[in-house]
């Protein structure tokens, strides 16, 4: 009998109207889209940085240090030709679409969640594509020092807090990456997460 009773009957309506996708939600998809948009091209106009750090070494070593030209050269030009290869490997397939305005909740979900990968994936590869380059010219600069520490004085004495510096920074830098890559990977799993709950 209780079944029967019209306080049942219009929350059995109330429970199976049909629902409406909220405008509000999909707009903050749409607005996180266009950030995380941003923030890929702002990550990709820095791999720049790579090469122009590989070639000031370059260019500062051959001046100050033009009787190691013969040693010097080769990891250089290396560098340098590694970090421009690079630029082409870090921002292939990088370039995002921009997503039309009136997109449903599970395609701003989707473009979303490829953005996210696009970053991550910009993470990994940045390591091997212009993180490497610009420490072999680091290295090549240090090897610089130290020959010619050992001409005239020691690199310890005066070179100690450059080497102390580049030390903190490659361990910071790994640090930071890696946090990155955690938060990226928790974003995707929770984007999953919630296109799952949207299916159902």
């Amino acid at each position: 009998m209780q079944n029967d009773s019209p306080e049942n009957g219009v929350r059995a309506i109330w429970l199976n109207q049909p629902t409406e996708k909220p405008t509000m939600i999909s707009k903050l998809i749409e607005q996180r889209s266009r950030l995380l948009r941003a923030k890929t091209r702002r990550k990709l106009i820095g791999t720049v940085a790579g090469p122009l750090v590989a070639g000031i070494f370059y260019v500062y070593c051959m001046k100050q240090f033009p009787a190691l030209r013969q040693v010097l050269q080769p990891p250089f030009a290396f560098a340098v030709a590694w970090s421009l290869v690079g630029l082409y490997f870090l921002n292939r397939g990088m370039w995002s679409a921009v997503i039309p305005g009136d997109v449903g909740l599970n395609t701003g979900l989707e473009v979303c969640r490829l953005e996210i990968k696009r970053q991550r994936d910009h993470v990994r590869r940045f390591l091997l594509w212009s993180f490497g380059p610009v420490m072999l010219a680091v290295a090549t600069f240090v090897l610089a020092l130290a020959m010619v520490s050992t001409r005239e004085q020691g690199i310890l004495p005066n070179g100690l807090p450059f080497l102390i510096l580049m030390v903190v920074w490659i361990v910071s830098w790994f640090v930071i990456r890696l946090r990155e890559q955690r938060e990226l990977q928790r974003e995707i799993d929770e984007l999953k997460d919630i296109e799952m709950e949207n299916r159902n």
